[in-house]
């Protein structure tokens, strides 16, 4: 890709590209957090979706990292998935100091039922872009997304 590729607003392609997405997921966190059910905040379905999508057990250090947050950021959102039983926090087996996260079964139901609670918070947008043409972007999204978690993933802090 050329560095000096420019957007309509002059910006350099790629930033261009990437301030769309952020402005996107701004907007969108936004409806997320309208439209998710019983008080569950946008970050609590993150991780309820995460956990579905890549397992659980994981360390709530890994879950930090994976969502570039800090440790007492995910501590809060843990504690608060917990105390509404829709995850479990044991101890870690090859760490008596740490944790390990998985989901309940109540969480997973909580999680199914936001999305399909959350259809009326986008349905919006059928006629700004069809499913095919959604479904269309999805293999460039997540390669961009994959390199990215590849990135974060060599980086050492």
């Amino acid at each position: 890709m050329s560095a000096k590729k420019r957007g309509p607003d002059g910006d350099p392609i790629l930033f261009t590209f990437f301030n769309e997405i952020g402005i996107i997921d701004q907007l969108a966190r936004a409806r997320l957090d309208r439209g998710l059910p019983d008080e569950l905040r946008a970050s609590h379905f993150i991780v309820l979706n995460h956990l579905v999508r890549m397992g659980d057990g994981k360390s709530p250090v890994a879950l930090a990292r994976a969502f570039q947050v800090t440790k007492g950021a995910i501590t809060n959102t843990l504690q608060r998935l917990e105390a509404r039983g829709l995850i479990a926090l044991s101890a870690d087996p090859d760490d008596g100091r740490g944790k390990r996260v998985t989901l309940t079964a109540a969480g997973r139901r909580m999680r199914d039922q936001s999305i399909l609670q959350l259809w009326p918070a986008f349905a919006d947008l059928a006629p700004v872009a069809t499913a095919a043409e959604i479904e269309a972007v999805l293999p460039l999204l997540r390669r961009i997304r994959e390199h990215l978690d590849r990135a974060r993933d060599r980086d050492p802090a």
